[in-house]
């Protein structure tokens, strides 16, 4: 049967520790997210990778997400990290925003059938950080089975995965429940591939230069500030 920890009070280095050693021997575990809660598996150990697909009953053209635990885990990743890339990391992370970029071919793994990219994040979450801290890059991906509704608590990814995953980490409800945005750096043109939280306009924004990285706290207060514009049947002030 599963083991639910508790990742709150004294018993959180016990549970982090249970998770790490069950990752580095090919497991998956259940996890909290900054969006959602997520299945993961050491991103270097296939036989853990294959078995998230298993448990999701996923096929392998959607291949698995890499979360880290700094932008400067990317280096490893990539041949090169492109500018706008940098620009974007400076931004959004940490935070629910994934890049679609080229992967380092030279990299032993199987994320399913990504076609010589990978999809990177940089959560903002403690939990999160700390697994990756011990293992390295996570493969991650929501806590549901394909197609139903992603889990915002432990239970509820345990409603759907159930004994299929050994090991869940609870840390209370995760409230956003909507993935991260992510966006394909791989193109001419970025383009994004799925919504989520951020502002997609700022974004490609932020990615064509023509918003300072350092601003866009500044430009999404503004944004939430200004009045809004009038039904077109009502009268203007």
């Amino acid at each position: 049967m599963s083991e639910i920890l508790s990742t709150s009070g004294p018993e959180r280095e016990e549970s982090l520790e249970r998770a790490a050693l069950r990752l580095r021997a090919g497991d998956p575990i259940v996890l909290p997210t900054d969006t959602v809660y997520g299945v993961a598996a050491d991103a270097f150990r296939a036989e853990g990778c294959a078995r998230i697909f298993a448990v999701k009953k996923r096929g392998r053209a959607f291949p698995l997400p890499v979360l880290l635990r700094s932008p400067k885990q990317l280096l490893g990743l990539c041949t090169s990290v492109p500018e706008v890339a940098e620009r974007l990391m400076a931004a959004y992370w940490p935070g629910p925003l994934t890049m679609v970029v080229p992967a380092d071919p030279n990299l032993r793994w199987d994320l399913g059938d990504a076609r010589g990219t990978v999809a990177v994040r940089m959560p903002l979450d403690d939990v999160t950080l700390a697994v990756i801290r011990e293992v390295g890059p996570l493969a991650v991906t929501s806590a549901n089975r394909s197609g139903q509704p992603a889990a915002t608590t432990a239970a509820e990814a345990y409603e759907q995965l159930g004994d299929d995953v050994p090991l869940y980490l609870d840390d209370g409800e995760r409230s956003s429940g909507r993935p991260s945005t992510i966006v394909d750096l791989t193109r001419t043109q970025p383009h994004v591939l799925r919504s989520g939280d951020l502002d997609e306009e700022q974004i490609l924004a932020v990615a064509r230069g023509e918003i300072d990285p350092t601003e866009v706290d500044a430009v999404a207060d503004q944004d939430e500030s200004a009045p809004e514009e009038p039904h077109p049947d009502q009268p203007r002030p």
